[in-house]
């Protein structure tokens, strides 16, 4: 048998190693339990691929991303088994690694049930146990054709091959280039015991599946188009190890308890009707104060900051969406038009800035007016499917706090540095502290302008980025068609990421309309636009915050902020003239008076998230004084009424949480 010389590379080290012909990856780390396969020139390969003479070899850790997928879609593999065990009749869809786990779709004639996974989960577990082999096996387009006869979907997908990389998780079965099915070996006897589609790579055998969990399950169209037939989608969850699997049930378990829907309707915040429409939603009193609060905040840095409030329509000639481009690219996301004045199309706006720039255009511009910052509160719309509509954070209808601003070429970096700095400073103001940057630049396939535009654009965007002397992500291909874009990513009190703010460069839409300001020399201009939406939404800001806080507002967002409880009927009186003069300082003070005992009043303002509860009984009122009892249970007693004004006054002034 020949040598054969490798290159293994683990990070910055490179080791020469001299090993015989045959030798797989396998046995270039045999021993290390966590590495679960091998990158070779770029491309993930089984851990029973041989190697070749000059390779560069490096393992892939079960913890790495790339471990992880390979992990979960091999238990997503063990599920699709189990499923067919158990339900013979079941065609396959496809099964990928998503974040945190995996999905496989089946086409059954009825929908799972909750009993169904406990029995499929079970079967996992035997499989599991059984230590079966991943075998990977190279086929022709005619012999996967000839194998998987009976699996129409998998047939679907041979056909389109070379294109399913853009089919929705169709790049885990069939590529450009050869197909190949993986079996699923007895380990004892070689025995056949399973086969699928796959371009791999997997585990080698299903003992290295340590932890999983089937979580739910779901209908899903075929391909992810609402034309194709539904499917059932079983969602599982897979980790390297128990106590890994423990932390994320626990973190899914917290929350679901902050999920916004669910406080939404439990503190009477907003709801979703349905005789108005998916995604669309109404904020009641108690939200409408929180959005209120929100908004007014806002308007006042704004216009410390030096922006300038328009008002457009909801609606518009579809012309002007020509002229923007978005009826070129974003049309899939609108509306449909309705037809008026004789057959002209007029569409609910997507986007707030073509409107901006007809104001911008309205008269003529000069350099002096410039940077000229304009801001809204604009409601949009956008037609999301049904399948990702969810809540306040992917809604149809929402109103965003939308900036334009209208500078020279010479001021966008520093304009962009002040505009990074306002949009951080003012997320820390509602309490969000964690954040990293995202950088989106260019699709290749999906844009307008000149390169040399967008080289110019992204690295002053870059620039800007560093200056804030946060970590900064790269997003290759994420931009939208007419600019790259800074995306700020916040994270919230139990440490889930939110896309918060995005800053976007564009030099392409002021071109589009001919934008102009005379210049000093009296020549004419076209400005630089800088598109910014601070809270991306104002409805997802609200959810965001909502999770953030599990409800639990600080002072100053709380749409009750204090709340007097009396001992006894004779106690309403004096509360309701603390009450009084609360609200000539501007807080919001209720008093409960009604005929609840003072320990329900108590829990029902608990359950309410109150952050205050003023309680007085005969000493407070002999005395002139309250006691403060706060959201933890702790109390603080005999406090003056002056000094108790003064302390809600001083906690909503700063902020403050209590």
């Amino acid at each position: 048998m020949s040598d054969v010389r490798v290159i293994i590379k683990r990070d910055s080290e490179r080791e020469e190693r001299v090993v015989t012909t045959g030798t797989t990856a396998a046995d270039l780390f045999a021993g290390e339990r966590t590495i679960v396969a091998a990158r070779v020139a770029g491309e993930l390969k089984d851990l029973a691929y041989e190697v070749a003479d000059g390779e560069e070899i490096e393992p892939v850790e079960v913890s790495s991303e790339d471990g992880l997928n390979i992990l979960r879609h091999s238990c997503a593999h063990v599920m699709a088994q189990a499923v067919q065990e158990l339900f013979p009749e079941a065609k396959l869809g496809i099964g990928p690694p998503v974040k945190d786990g995996f999905y496989y779709d089946f086409d059954v004639e009825k929908p799972f049930t909750p009993d169904d996974l406990k029995l499929v989960e079970k079967r996992m577990q035997e499989i599991i146990k059984r230590g079966q082999k991943f075998a990977r096996r190279v086929v022709t387009d005619d012999a996967a054709r000839e194998e998987l006869a009976d699996e129409p979907y998998k047939l679907e997908l041979i056909g389109l091959k070379g294109s399913a990389a853009q089919e929705e998780g169709a790049n885990v079965e069939v590529g450009a280039g050869e197909l190949t099915i993986y079996d699923n070996l007895d380990p004892k006897t070689g025995e056949l015991c399973w086969k699928d589609l796959c371009r791999g790579p997997h585990l080698p055998t299903t003992r290295l599946i340590p932890a999983f969990r089937l979580m739910r399950n779901a209908s899903a169209y075929w391909r992810g188009s609402e034309k194709n037939k539904q499917l059932q989608r079983i969602y599982g969850t897979a980790w390297p190890t128990k106590d890994e699997l423990k932390a994320y049930l626990d973190f899914l378990a917290e929350a679901e308890k902050r999920d916004h829907r669910k406080l939404g309707s439990e503190l009477d915040l907003f709801s979703i009707p349905e005789q108005i429409g998916s995604g669309l939603a109404v904020f009641h009193p108690r939200g409408g104060i929180i959005r209120r609060v929100m908004e007014d905040y806002s308007r006042k840095k704004h216009e410390e900051a030096g922006y300038e409030f328009v008002y457009t329509p909801h609606a518009t000639k579809g012309q002007l969406f020509e002229t923007s481009g978005h009826l070129d690219w974003y049309a899939d996301g609108m509306y449909p038009p309705m037809q008026l004045d004789e057959g002209v199309d007029y569409y609910l706006k997507p986007m707030n800035c073509p409107m901006h720039n007809l104001i911008f255009d309205a008269r003529g511009r000069s350099y002096r007016e410039l940077p000229l910052r304009l801001f809204e509160f604009g409601t949009v719309y956008r037609y999301e499917k049904s399948g990702v509509v969810h809540g306040l954070t992917r809604a149809r209808g929402f109103t965003q706090d939308d900036a334009h601003i209208y500078c020279t070429r010479e001021q966008m970096g520093e304009e962009l540095d002040r505009t990074l700095t306002f949009v951080l400073d003012l997320l820390r103001d509602y309490g969000l502290t964690d954040f990293y940057l995202e950088l989106s630049t260019k699709d290749p396939e999906k844009f307008v302008g000149t390169d040399e535009a967008w080289e110019e654009a992204t690295e002053t965007l870059r620039k800007v980025a560093e200056k804030q002397g946060l970590e900064l992500v790269a997003d290759p291909g994420g931009a939208a068609f007419y600019g790259p874009k800074i995306s700020v990513q916040a994270r919230d009190a139990i440490g889930r990421t939110w896309q918060m703010s995005t800053i976007q460069l564009d030099f392409n839409l002021p071109q589009r309309f001919d934008l102009q300001y005379t210049a000093a020399d009296g020549s004419k201009q076209q400005p630089v636009m800088i598109h910014r939406a601070l809270f991306g939404s104002i409805e997802r800001f609200f959810a965001v915050l909502l999770e953030h806080y599990a409800g639990a507002f600080p002072a100053w967002l709380a749409p009750v902020q204090a709340v007097g409880i009396p001992v006894g009927d004779a106690h309403v009186a004096y509360l309701q003239e603390f009450a009084a003069e609360a609200k000539k300082k501007g807080l919001r003070v209720e008093v409960d008076a009604s005929s609840d005992r003072m320990q329900k009043k108590i829990r029902n303002h608990q359950k309410a998230k109150v952050p205050f509860m003023i309680i007085v009984g005969d000493d407070d009122m002999n005395a002139g004084t309250v006691s403060f009892r706060y959201r933890d249970g702790s109390q603080e007693n005999g406090i003056p009424r002056d000094q108790a004004l003064a302390k809600l006054v001083d906690v909503v002034e700063r902020r403050e949480q209590v």
